[in-house]
């Protein structure tokens, strides 16, 4: 379903409506054709519906008042929305997100609303990436990867230079824990999601999204892109 900001008139769009996408780049708005992506039902598929179903389940297995506190608690965590408006969710939904959260950085799930976490930011990353040796490395800052936080490497294949819109194609890769010093080889990960390192010339991003393994808040993510060396 689509978001629709109103004013007087409509002022922005983001989401799907029958066959269109309503979305915004630094351009402004602008509307493209949904495609549907075909669902090859991969074991990463499957694993990450299975945790979502987990974690709805957990929640009914809560007391009444470990219910009561992210009801109430989650005032807490406001959310911001693709209008950059503030949003509060709802305990469930709460819940459901942090400890997904969680589980993708291999960290036991939480019960009880935690209290809110700082999460530290990335101040800065570089990719590089080679196809004759089949080399993949991240450079980061800060360095070690700060107390009790994760991060989630998510990339893309390698794709045509010039392409700007890959949000539909990150995969997460790997986690980089915390106490991890840069740079950290994400080659082996790489090529477990893709099969390769991409052919020289072609562009990769990646995208870095710190998660507290306190509460399962997730800070800024961080993107950066490469062009494959020879």
């Amino acid at each position: 379903m689509a978001k629709i900001l109103f004013t007087a008139f409509m002022a922005d769009a983001r989401g799907k409506v029958a066959g269109s996408v309503f979305s915004r780049n630094r351009a402004g708005g602008y509307v493209r054709t949904k495609v549907t992506p075909v669902n090859p039902q991969t074991t990463y598929q499957s694993g990450v519906r299975s945790r979502l179903t987990g974690n709805s389940q957990a929640w009914r297995g809560l007391t009444a008042a470990q219910r009561s506190g992210w009801n109430t608690g989650a005032i807490n965590f406001p959310k911001t929305d693709i209008f950059g408006n503030q949003q509060i969710l709802s305990g469930q939904q709460l819940y459901t997100g942090l400890n997904n959260n969680l589980l993708n950085t291999g960290t036991s799930t939480i019960s009880t609303i935690p209290t809110p976490q700082a999460v530290g930011a990335i101040t800065s990353a570089t990719l590089t990436m080679a196809a004759g040796a089949q080399t993949a490395s991240l450079a980061f800052a800060p360095t070690p990867v700060p107390t009790s936080t994760t991060w989630l490497i998510f990339a893309t294949p390698g794709i045509s230079p010039g392409k700007t819109f890959v949000r539909n194609l990150y995969k997460q890769i790997k986690t980089i824990a915390a106490g991890s010093a840069t740079p950290n080889n994400i080659a082996a990960a790489y090529i477990a999601r893709y099969g390769a390192v991409p052919v020289a010339g072609q562009q990769v991003f990646l995208r870095i999204i710190p998660i507290s393994t306190i509460s399962g808040q997730s800070g800024q993510s961080y993107e950066i892109s490469t062009i494959v060396a020879a």
